[in-house]
């Protein structure tokens, strides 16, 4: 199936599974992350059904366990990273993107893009994806995203939001002592290369 011969359709059974397959809270998060993705999609001129979309399966295998998600995972043909290995919970990304082509018919590139990378994003990435990475990090939900914070982040381009929400990102984890994916250090090294500071 194509994914937009009937994306309300389409919205609709994927958000009926991620409702039945996660928690609650999750479930709740994914909302606000479609949401978020929908403002950022009107910002930037990305469909915004296609942003809702994305936000509301990129957690859908969030709940699933980790041999389930290895082996999802391992059909997109990527080898697993150092950190993945050590947390399968990080693949949850990879296979959701596996699942919405394998039982949900999805085929647009930019979708499963986005869906994939949408933990540690990775250099290039198309704007659909961008989106997604920033709207799951700035999601109003989340204890240290205020209304504040959110006003000056629309007001900024997207990949100047990419960087700032990957910044901060960086910054919160190795302040944490938990190691940053290579992935990560490479869509900053790549977004400062090319001035999006």
């Amino acid at each position: 199936m194509d994914t937009m011969t009937d994306i309300d359709e389409l919205t609709e059974r994927i958000r009926k599974y991620t409702m039945a397959c996660v928690t609650q809270s999750r479930y709740e998060h994914s909302v606000r992350t479609a949401q978020t993705c929908v403002k950022l999609c009107e910002l930037s001129g990305v469909d915004p059904k296609m942003g809702f979309l994305a936000g509301i399966c990129h957690d859908m295998c969030k709940c699933m366990d980790a041999d389930v998600l290895k082996n999802l995972a391992k059909k997109d043909g990527q080898p697993f990273a150092d950190i993945e290995e050590r947390k399968p919970g990080l693949l949850h990304g990879r296979a959701a993107a596996v699942m919405i082509q394998s039982e949900f018919g999805i085929t647009d590139p930019d979708l499963i893009e986005a869906v994939a990378n949408h933990t540690f994003g990775k250099p290039g990435m198309c704007d659909l994806a961008k989106i997604l990475f920033v709207a799951d990090k700035i999601e109003p939900g989340r204890d240290h995203i205020t209304k504040e914070y959110l006003k000056k982040m629309y007001k900024l381009p997207l990949d100047k939001m990419v960087y700032t929400v990957v910044k901060e990102n960086v910054d919160y984890v190795e302040k944490k002592g938990n190691k940053v994916s290579d992935q990560t250090y490479e869509l900053l090294r790549d977004l400062e290369e090319s001035g999006a500071l």
